[in-house]
């Protein structure tokens, strides 16, 4: 766990996501995507950093889906671990994908990415 966040299989990055498949509207400049396991001890300390990030950062939205009730989703996305995070662009673009628990100055320095 202390590895750190890096970068996960599955979603290509220029994937798109929508209100639709995510139960919660866009944030206006980016969206940050959170993977998430009722008893994933990284996954509460992620929920912390992208919560914070999504407060410092005017027009970034924060969701956090939990991955055993959207299966469907984590098939789809070939989500194998929590916390997993993407990164999407105001239109809801994948630009950035890690698995792991971020550090906040990389989740801003992803953001960069998308806004």
């Amino acid at each position: 766990m202390g590895e750190g966040p890096r970068e996960a299989p599955g979603a290509v990055p220029g994937e798109f996501l929508g209100a639709a498949e995510l139960g919660a509207e866009l944030g206006q400049r980016a969206t940050l995507v959170q993977f998430s396991t009722a008893f994933c001890q990284p996954c509460r300390a992620t929920r912390r950093t992208l919560a914070d990030v999504a407060a410092l950062v005017d027009g970034v939205g924060h969701v956090e889906i939990d991955a055993e009730e959207r299966l469907d989703l984590v098939r789809a996305l070939g989500i194998v671990r929590t916390p997993t995070v993407l990164v999407l662009d105001r239109s809801g673009r994948i630009v950035r994908r890690a698995a792991g628990q971020p550090r906040k100055a990389d989740v801003i320095a992803a953001l960069g990415r998308a806004v």
